[in-house]
């Protein structure tokens, strides 16, 4: 049975339950990316670490997660004075450092001596968050690295991430690679590496992460959202493209009761129901309601993404949807046109700060048109 708009209202203003989901400083659970675990593992005991690591994949899937975790690895297997003489412990068979042991504690507080994260800072004249990774925020990076380890063994830096620096801060990062220090090693996390200095990706070695299988997603769901209805969080699985970050950021935001809303409208093309359209565009329009837009602004142009691969796959299980029928109307070149305009218009809302209800209403009439 349908749910009613007064029921998706009510589920929308309810979903803000937190995650249990610790930081990934904090985090000592990864999973699905064994492989890249591994790949780690094995520099270190060949001793073949580079002076730059860079971890790239889809936004959510656990690469700042993993960034940590092998730091409290390489922490973990310091050097320890001990009777008047160095010795090294048993090579490690795993990236796990137990979350009851020193370094791990003294990580999670940021306290350990020789780990340096760098973020976005905060600008002392807005009294916020930048937008972006500023010289001044990497500034402390080649001091950091120069320095003798505390506890002898690495000196290390992670940028979360990387993709964040603007031009003048790639290039102090870029100097350091350029004459890496001995004994120390720069971790870059990227979403979108082609946002990094050629000369930066050329220096690091990389590792790309895929994104978590929907089996993978499922579970972390369930660990982190045991209150999820099942029906929620199957819908979750489907639209989060294999991010758990980016299924709870939804779960969190209402974007199952949303991504409903959204789904109603568009099984109805060419006919989009004109009060529901307009509904919906006033609530996400309205202002103040920054999550509710951000929202739709992704899940709008991903649903019509899926729609086209499913399209141009007709014979896959699962893709005949309405909305997938739709399409089959016109050329999918014509639907690819609608996809980049719906992408553009939403880009522009927030680049001249247009008129937010009037941007989603002129997004599903682009829809419609192309529809017909």
């Amino acid at each position: 049975m349908a749910e009613d708009a007064d029921d998706l209202e009510e589920r929308e203003d309810d979903a803000g339950a937190e995650a249990v989901i610790p930081a990934p400083r904090e985090n000592p659970l990864l999973v699905g990316h064994e492989a890249a675990e591994a790949a780690l593992l094995q520099f270190f005991r060949a001793n073949r670490l580079p002076p730059g690591l860079l971890i790239t994949g889809p936004h959510g899937i656990g690469k700042a997660t993993l960034a940590f975790r092998f730091a409290r690895l390489l922490l973990a297997q310091a050097p320890v004075q001990g009777a008047g003489a160095l010795f090294a412990p048993a090579a490690p068979t795993s990236l796990q450092v137990a979350a009851e042991d020193a370094v791990f504690r003294r990580v999670v507080s940021g306290g350990h001596a020789d780990l340096l994260t760098v973020e976005r800072g905060i600008d002392p004249k807005r009294k916020r968050v930048r937008s972006e990774i500023v010289v001044e925020d990497t500034r402390a990076i080649a001091a950091f690295l120069r320095l003798t380890p505390a506890e002898g063994g690495w000196r290390i830096v992670i940028v979360d991430t990387a993709d964040d620096m603007n031009r003048n801060a790639g290039n102090a990062v870029l100097k350091i690679l350029e004459e890496p220090p001995s004994r120390a090693l720069l971790i870059l996390v990227s979403d979108n590496p082609g946002r990094l200095l050629p000369t930066i990706r050329s220096r690091c070695r990389r590792l790309a992460l895929r994104s978590l299988s929907d089996a993978t997603v499922h579970e972390l769901l369930e660990r982190y959202r045991p209150d999820l209805p099942a029906r929620d969080l199957q819908q979750l699985v489907e639209i989060a493209d294999g991010s758990i970050g980016h299924a709870l950021e939804l779960a969190e935001q209402g974007g199952v009761a949303l991504y409903r809303r959204l789904t109603a409208l568009l099984s109805a093309l060419p006919g989009i129901d004109g009060a529901a359209l307009h509904a919906l565009a006033e609530k996400v329009g309205r202002w103040g309601n920054d999550d509710g837009f951000r929202v739709l602004a992704e899940l709008l142009p991903a649903t019509l993404a899926r729609a086209i691969a499913g399209a141009a796959a007709p014979g896959r299980a699962g893709a005949r949807t309405p909305l997938v029928e739709a399409l089959h109307r016109r050329s999918l070149d014509r639907w690819v046109e609608v996809w980049e305009k719906i992408n553009h218009l939403f880009a522009l809302a927030d680049a001249v700060n247009l008129d937010r209800k009037q941007v989603v209403l002129n997004a599903f009439f682009a829809l419609e048109e192309a529809a017909r």
